[in-house]
């Protein structure tokens, strides 16, 4: 099942559009699927638990409609739990197209730890260049985003928490850590450093939350 909360709630991300995918998207290479993925803690755990049983959210095309009737502009986040729908670790093309349709004239952004292989990038490929979806790589440490960055891909990148707010790679990127700052009303909304596909530096996101050392020991490789 899918799920869209039409005003998010958390203060990070501020009141956007937001989705949930049921935990069967998520791929068996995220090293965080088993421990330390901050959506399985709290409120917003027992929230995916619940689109995960089917019991609450809609099926897909009733997700894509409800995009497609989001005003022309709107930034919107898929997938604040959950990955891109796939079918034995292949990305569902059909699927996502069909999002990214509904999604015209719109911003929205994602993520996802699906592997790359040949097919996976190119749908992710397709999805930003010629769709206008941006689909961001997650990669889990500094040597994996430049492999992604250098693909010319989108990226995202787990850092330490203690992570400075520039740094970069083995391979001289620039590494930005996310801004959000929600005291100083920095959120994704006001933000959208995410939603732009066409950018020359790799957003890092610090460990944080429940799960936080399972996190930091993925991006530090220990």
């Amino acid at each position: 099942m899918f799920h869209i909360t039409a005003k998010s709630s958390n203060k990070k991300t501020g009141k956007i559009p937001v989705t949930t995918s049921g935990k069967q998207t998520c791929p068996d290479t995220c090293p965080l699927k088993e421990s330390g993925c901050y959506a399985k803690y709290s409120h917003l755990g027992i929230h995916w638990n619940k689109v995960t049983a089917g019991e609450r959210g809609t099926n897909w095309a009733g997700l894509c409609d409800a995009i497609e009737q989001l005003p022309a502009g709107q930034i919107w986040r898929h997938n604040q739990a959950g990955d891109l729908p796939h079918v034995d670790g292949s990305i569902d093309l059909a699927m996502m197209g069909r999002l990214a349709e509904a999604n015209t004239g719109k911003r929205g952004f994602t993520y996802t730890h699906h592997k790359p292989t040949s097919h996976n990038v190119n749908v992710v490929r397709f999805l930003n260049d010629g769709m206008g979806f941006t689909v961001n790589m997650s990669a889990d440490n500094l040597n994996m985003a430049d492999e992604y960055h250098r693909n010319g891909l989108p990226t995202v990148v787990i850092l330490p928490a203690d992570a400075p707010k520039v740094t970069t790679t083995p391979e001289h990127n620039k590494v930005v850590r996310c801004p959000a700052n929600p005291e100083r009303g920095i959120t994704c909304e006001s933000c959208g450093l995410c939603a732009k596909s066409k950018r020359d530096y790799i957003i890092g996101f610090p460990a944080h939350g429940t799960g936080k050392a399972k996190t930091e020991a993925v991006a530090t490789g220990v």
